[in-house]
């Protein structure tokens, strides 16, 4: 089939940068649109960043930059806050549409867990 993995994820203090990286196992994603999400305790899962097959981005955090290459796909998170906190999952979708929410995702890894200190 295919997995997602990600890394990256840790402890870092407010106003600090991380970067989380996804790879792929078992099959390509390079012609899937791939997103990333966070999940805060107690809240609804919610979409960060998205990136198409062709490059063209989406964004509801603008402080976070979202890439990919032939291997991995990052999400580059600056300026962290300690509302950032969350568990960070990277997903893939054939669906065309990148502001699309997690409903229309086929491919999800495991999360990795973000946590900012103030």
């Amino acid at each position: 089939q295919g997995r997602l993995i990600e890394s990256g994820g840790g402890l870092v203090q407010a106003g600090r940068s991380l970067r989380l990286a996804c790879a792929a196992s078992g099959r390509t994603f390079s012609s899937y649109t791939m997103g990333w999400f966070r999940q805060a305790p107690g809240k609804e899962r919610e979409l960060v960043a998205a990136i198409t097959s062709s490059g063209s981005t989406y964004y509801t955090e603008r402080r976070f930059i979202i890439s990919r290459d032939n291997a991995k796909v990052y999400l580059q998170m600056n300026s962290l806050k300690p509302e950032d906190t969350a568990v960070y999952y990277c997903a893939a979708t054939l669906d065309p549409r990148i502001a699309a929410g997690s409903g229309v995702y086929n491919y999800w890894g495991q999360g990795t867990q973000v946590t900012v200190s103030s």
